[in-house]
């Protein structure tokens, strides 16, 4: 069982982290092309359009997989498919109103964007909230079945057509608002082409519709937590999208293409750096959750523990390799990727947020499995409270920095009273010795790595400098884990082991 989580994850994580590289070297020459300004007009209706998206599915693929594996556990058939097809109810009842109410109320909602360009960029992506909505219940009942591989390739045959095109339709723009246009109208076809391929998969593999009436109830109850957290989290972002630009131009008297473009920077550019262990976290989150609700339900509480300390484990070494990385070539990449300095120096200086990043987002998946919905909903107010009052108290001294902190507190906040609750639901759950270990570890690697860089820097290249420190960095890393004995090779033993 352990050896087919160990290959269930490889896989996700292989898949995942092409599918992330091809979107980050598309932002990469979205930003080359169109430029800071259409970076951050794209960014701002994709925020706006995450907030629907996300009230009307965030938290029904997660209810869909675990009822799935609640079914397993007891060998109901009929309850599988009678979640999947709740699934598909529950968000057609909120996407379809919700999208004629957008389309024929259009002026109603420019509130909604600190910039009217965006409006009619905006409506583009309204037919993606239907079939992405019902694409999202497919990737939960591929889940549930543990069918990481069909899920793995759609995503990632989704992510290729959006750049393929996307890279077709933006060539040669000059024009800011065109460019962002177009990008956006790749974004909905690749939105259509997940939609019917998952389909497709779905019914080929036996899936059915049938009366939903005895899933419904569970799925609303365990959904809406999620769904509430992950639309704050939306809402969230959509409010930074207005109220940033609006902050900056009041405290430095900047002009709105200015503020946009300092913006654009910050989340279209910097954060995407930054969020690069998301990926990593995301499928060891897609792998471990169905494992572990399942092993929840049946009360194997030896596997709960396992599954719960591997995973936290694997969060923080992932947080371990990748924070000195881009703490000390944060302002190399910024200036290759983007010949933008403030985007380097913004990942150089917000390096250390990635270890209570991985933290939050691991625990949360990890409880949420533990039908402990509610709870993480509570944690993430308690966190987004303190992002938003980084924002509004801040701006006006460190200017996009505010939105920096403002991450660091979220996370960290989040991360902490997670990891209380878990010690509480499993007291024996060993982490907090690894964890120091790991903290001595990035400390370490950040001395090497400057040293490093600055004794190279003076006879090479940026590109060079890259190329050299990146993997010397991520040896030592490897070796000073190996040596703390938090890093061996059993893993990857299993991997290719016939047995």
């Amino acid at each position: 069982m352990k050896q087919n989580i160990y290959k269930s994850a490889a896989l996700v994580t292989v898949f995942s982290t092409i599918e992330k590289t091809l979107s980050f070297f598309y932002r990469v020459v979205l930003s080359r092309i169109i430029g800071a300004e259409g970076i951050g007009i794209y960014q701002i209706c994709l925020s706006v359009f995450a907030v629907f998206l996300t009230a009307a599915s965030s938290g029904i693929p997660v209810t869909v997989s675990r009822l799935m594996a609640k079914s397993n556990a007891t060998g109901d058939v009929k309850a599988k498919n009678a979640a999947v097809t709740a699934g598909v109810v529950g968000t057609l009842i909120f996407t379809v109103p919700m999208a004629i109410i957008l389309f024929f109320g259009r002026n109603a909602f420019g509130f909604l964007f600190s910039d009217d360009r965006c409006k009619d960029i905006f409506l583009i992506l309204l037919p993606g909230l239907v079939i992405t909505s019902v694409y999202a219940v497919m990737r939960g009942s591929f889940w549930g079945n543990k069918q990481f591989l069909p899920y793995s390739i759609i995503e990632l045959l989704e992510d290729a057509v959006m750049v393929i095109l996307g890279c077709i339709l933006v060539y040669g723009v000059t024009d800011p608002v065109l460019g962002a246009q177009r990008a956006t109208l790749a974004v909905l076809v690749s939105y259509v082409f997940s939609f019917i391929v998952s389909l497709f998969w779905y019914f080929k593999k036996g899936g059915k519709f049938v009366n939903p009436k005895r899933q419904l109830k569970p799925l609303f109850s365990s959904s809406m937590p999620i769904t509430a957290m992950r639309t704050s989290t939306s809402v969230l972002n959509s409010a930074v999208a207005v109220l940033l630009p609006l902050l900056l131009m009041n405290a430095y008297g900047l002009s709105n293409s200015e503020a946009i473009s300092l913006y654009g920077v910050a989340i279209g550019m910097s954060v995407p750096i930054l969020f690069i262990p998301s990926s990593l976290i995301g499928s060891i989150s897609v792998v471990v959750a169905p494992e572990l609700s399942e092993n929840y339900y049946r009360k194997k509480t030896a596997l709960v523990k396992y599954d719960v300390e591997k995973s936290v484990k694997a969060a923080i070494f992932i947080a371990t390799l990748l924070v000195p990385l881009l703490f000390v070539l944060g302002d190399e990449i910024g200036a290759f990727l983007y010949s933008n300095e403030l985007s380097g120096e913004i990942v150089h200086r917000s390096a250390f947020i990635l270890l209570p990043m991985c933290l939050a987002m691991i625990t949360t998946t990890v409880l949420n499995s533990m039908n402990c919905e509610k709870k993480t909903l509570v944690y993430f107010f308690f966190g987004a409270a303190a992002m938003i009052a980084s924002i509004l108290g801040l701006t006006r001294f460190v200017g996009v920095y505010s939105y920096m902190i403002g991450l660091a507190a979220n996370f960290t906040i989040t991360a902490a009273l997670n990891l209380r609750l878990l010690k509480k639901k499993c007291e024996d759950i060993k982490f907090i010795k690894y964890t120091v270990h790991s903290l001595i570890v990035i400390v370490a690697t950040c001395a090497f790595g400057i040293m490093l860089d600055g004794i190279i820097s003076r006879y090479v290249s940026l590109v060079w400098q890259i190329v050299i420190c990146a993997p010397a960095c991520l040896a030592f890393t490897a070796a000073f884990l190996y040596c703390l004995e938090m890093f061996t090779m059993r893993p990857f033993k299993k991997l290719i082991s016939k047995n």
